[in-house]
């Protein structure tokens, strides 16, 4: 298996891109800050086999703008060649892997101003600045690596609603896909923050997916959603989480769930040191109760 081709500049990245362009092969792009787990390697699988990419790029740029005031930049785990070890298994193309300059040379001056979605009180009331940071260097991947596809997560689900937002609003040329949350055979997402789990903590954090797959089923029944939204919100703090939300939303756009076609029920708790977040769909089997 050969491994990936590295590159660190845009035109550096530009001119592999042009050739393939050249040769009219598709394009997908997979951001992400590194630290790859399983989940990230079967979004760069999914670029290849079901995006049918000829081509598939994996960007990792631990981006310090996505970071609020009081998250450690500088302790976000970097595992780059471990990272590529993985990548030339899963048969990736090239790795984009430019610097900071690169990405925020001097004098940079530019974000992209959001609304819709990254205002939907959910992680935005939490980290008031992420989605502007996100927007803006995702803009700028796109920009850079000039996908046709590009392949998301959909465990950070505003993440990916507001990047789906913005690529329609921007016109950008690039397909946005978002791939199903994959989980460890106990539930939790896998996420690269999970290391960080205590093995006291580690044998709780299943409990939050459980609760949100109790929670769904009860209003798929028909049960009051504020009411079983509730007791899953005292189920999760009496097991000892911090919770920052646990919300019903319209899954398209993240605004209220009352009138919604589709439905997703968004968590996000703190245990020890550590913050988890979680998303899964809630079908719509009977008419949405609400109380009054």
């Amino acid at each position: 298996m050969n491994a990936p081709v590295i590159a660190r500049t845009i035109a550096d990245l530009r001119a592999h891109v042009a050739a393939w362009r050249a040769a009219d092969e598709r394009v997908a792009l997979v951001p992400t800050m590194g630290a790859l787990h399983a989940g990230h390697i079967a979004l760069a699988q999914h670029a290849r086999a079901d995006a049918k990419a000829q081509c598939v790029i994996v960007s990792i740029f631990v981006n310090p703008t996505q970071f609020a005031p009081h998250e450690d930049f500088s302790k976000y785990p970097r595992t780059f060649e471990a990272d590529v070890e993985k990548l030339t298994a899963a048969g990736v193309d090239l790795v984009y892997a430019p610097t900071p300059e690169q990405m925020h040379p001097q004098g940079f001056a530019t974000t992209i101003s959001l609304a819709g979605p990254a205002l939907a009180d959910l992680e935005d009331r939490f980290r008031p600045t992420h989605f502007a940071g996100v927007a803006t260097v995702v803009a700028k991947l796109f920009t850079q690596a000039a996908p046709d596809v590009a392949i998301f997560g959909q465990k950070d689900y505003q993440q990916l609603a507001v990047i789906a937002r913005m690529t329609r609003d921007l016109d950008l040329p690039v397909e946005v896909v978002g791939m199903e949350t994959m989980r460890e055979t106990d539930g939790l997402a896998l996420s690269s923050r999970n290391v960080y789990l205590s093995a006291e903590h580690r044998a709780l954090a299943p409990l939050l997916h459980a609760t949100m797959q109790a929670c769904a089923k009860r209003i798929a029944a028909g049960e009051d959603f504020d009411a079983v939204l509730d007791e899953g919100r005292s189920a999760i703090a009496n097991a000892g989480f911090a919770l920052d939300y646990l919300e019903l939303r319209d899954a398209d756009n993240l605004g209220a769930a009352d009138s919604a076609q589709k439905l997703r029920l968004l968590l996000a708790a703190r245990i020890g040191a550590t913050r988890l977040i979680d998303n899964i769909d809630v079908p719509i089997n009977v008419p949405l109760a609400r109380r009054a």
